[in-house]
């Protein structure tokens, strides 16, 4: 078993969070996959954005606000 970190991005609304998980490698099944702790970091980040709760996302990633570009 072979683990890598990666940085994974969750877009939501005018936000951009980006969030530290681990890729675990193996020889059997569907590899690479997250771990159980991983996943559920990424769905409690998308869920404080979703709520506009900045504090607890910022506590689980890096934040940063998305701005239009008008061309």
């Amino acid at each position: 078993m072979k683990k890598r970190l990666y940085k994974k991005l969750i877009h939501e609304g005018e936000y951009v969070a980006e969030v530290d998980i681990e890729l675990i490698d193996t020889d059997e099944g569907w590899s690479p996959y997250l771990s159980l702790e991983d996943a559920q970091k990424l769905d409690d980040v998308r869920d404080c954005l979703r709520r506009g709760d900045i504090r607890t996302a910022a506590q689980l990633a890096r934040l940063y606000t998305l701005t239009a570009i008008a061309v």
